[in-house]
C-alpha cells in the first residue's frame, strides 16, 4: 500500500508504473495510518527472515545493496528487457551454509558411533568391498563372423531373378 501512495504522490509522470502495480495483489504493511517510503515499507515487511517469503523486484541500488544485506530474499532486477534474478547475497549463502552444519549430526556424537561400531565388529574394514572397474570391451562377436553365402539348388537362379524384375516409370 505504501508503494502505491508513493505512486500517487509523485504524480503523472508515473502513472502507468502505477496502474501496472494496482493490477497485483496488494499486500498489507503495517504503515496503514500513517504511509513511509515505498523502499522502507518493503524493507519492512521482509525484516526476521522474511517469514512471507517475498522478492524484491527493484532498479534502486539503495534498496537492492540494503536487500543483499538481509538473508534469504531473493533480488530481481531489469536489464534490457530481461528480468534478471541476482545470484545470492554472501550473508544468504552463509545462512544456508549455518542452517546445514546444525542440520548434522555433532562431531562428538560421530565419535561414538565409530566405537560402537568397532566394538560390535560392524565397521567397514578398507580393502573389504571394493568394486571391480569395468573394462572397455571388444566389439560384438556376432558382429565380426564372416557372411554365409546363400545356396541354392539352381545355381543360375539369381541371375534370373534379377532379369524379371522391372524398372519403375514415373508419372509426371
Amino acid at each position: 500500500r505504501c508503494v502505491l501512495k508513493e505512486l500517487e504522490s509523485l504524480g503523472k509522470a508515473l502513472y502507468g508504473a502505477k496502474l501496472i502495480a494496482q493490477r497485483y495483489q496488494v499486500q498489507n504493511c503495517s504503515h496503514r495510518k500513517d504511509p513511509v517510503s515505498g523502499s522502507t515499507c518493503l524493507l519492512s515487511m521482509i525484516e526476521e527472515g522474511n517469514p512471507h517469503h517475498y522478492f524484491i523486484a527493484t532498479q534502486d541500488q539503495d534498496l537492492a545493496n540494503k536487500v543483499k544485506k538481509k538473508a534469504g530474499v531473493p533480488l530481481l532486477f531489469i536489464i534490457q528487457n530481461t528480468m534478471v534474478l541476482d545470484k545470492p547475497s554472501p550473508k544468504s549463502l552463509a545462512f544456508v551454509q549455518k542452517l546445514q552444519m546444525n542440520q548434522l549430526v555433532p562431531e562428538h556424537q560421530k565419535e561414538s558411533i565409530v566405537q560402537l561400531k568397532e566394538k560390535e565388529g560392524l565397521a567397514k574394514q578398507e580393502g573389504e568391498k571394493r568394486r571391480k572397474r569395468k573394462r572397455a570391451g571388444g566389439p560384438n562377436p556376432l558382429s565380426c563372423l564372416k557372411k554365409k553365402k546363400k545356396t541354392t539348388q539352381e545355381g543360375q537362379e539369381p541371375s534370373a531373378e534379377k532379369k524379371k524384375r522391372r524398372k519403375r516409370k514415373r508419372n509426371r
